[in-house]
């Protein structure tokens, strides 16, 4: 039996940083994929063969922050942002996504990153990240919206604390 080693997996690093610096949380998540981030992946390497290249996708865009609890998941409920933080929208910071060559035959990084400055998204529970194609709304995300969801132990952001959130979905060629 052949073992098939291909994929796409994610892992999620949060911080959270007072207003000198002195990092107060740091939390690495594996996180989901969910199947509209399948799909999104699929077709945004499909719409770059030529000649009969299919229809691309809206790209994604930023990442948006919640308090919700529900468990992450592939489709449904877990796959959006349950409960979303008011004003929590952020693009992409300019020099991302990034692209990070793992050497020796293992694989591909996407690195996705944001950075919610002092009294940006302050709230006592922020326990969710999505990355979106609709950063730009200031509200809640579809699924079909969603490309990757991961919940986090509950973090009080204060309006002075800096979170950083980056995200890397590697692709595993088989």
């Amino acid at each position: 039996m052949i073992t098939n080693r291909s994929g796409l997996k994610g892992v999620v690093i949060v911080r959270l940083y007072d207003n000198e610096r002195n990092l107060k949380h740091y939390e690495e998540i594996y996180n989901l994929i969910t199947t509209a981030g399948d799909e999104y992946y699929a077709k945004r390497s499909a719409a770059g063969v030529l000649p009969a290249a299919p229809s691309d996708v809206t790209k994604v865009t930023g990442m948006k922050l919640g308090v919700g609890t529900t468990t992450p998941s592939k489709s449904g409920a877990g796959s959006a942002l349950v409960n979303y933080k008011t004003g929590s929208n952020l693009a992409f910071l300019a020099s991302f996504p990034q692209l990070q060559d793992l050497t020796g035959d293992t694989g591909w990084n996407v690195l996705y990153y944001a950075q919610w400055l002092p009294g940006v998204a302050t709230d006592t529970a922020l326990t969710e990240a999505v990355i979106v194609n609709d950063s730009a709304a200031n509200a809640t995300s579809t699924a079909a919206n969603t490309i990757s969801r991961v919940a986090f132990s509950a973090i009080n952001k204060t309006a002075a604390d800096t979170l950083e959130i980056s995200w890397a979905h590697t692709f595993l060629g088989a």
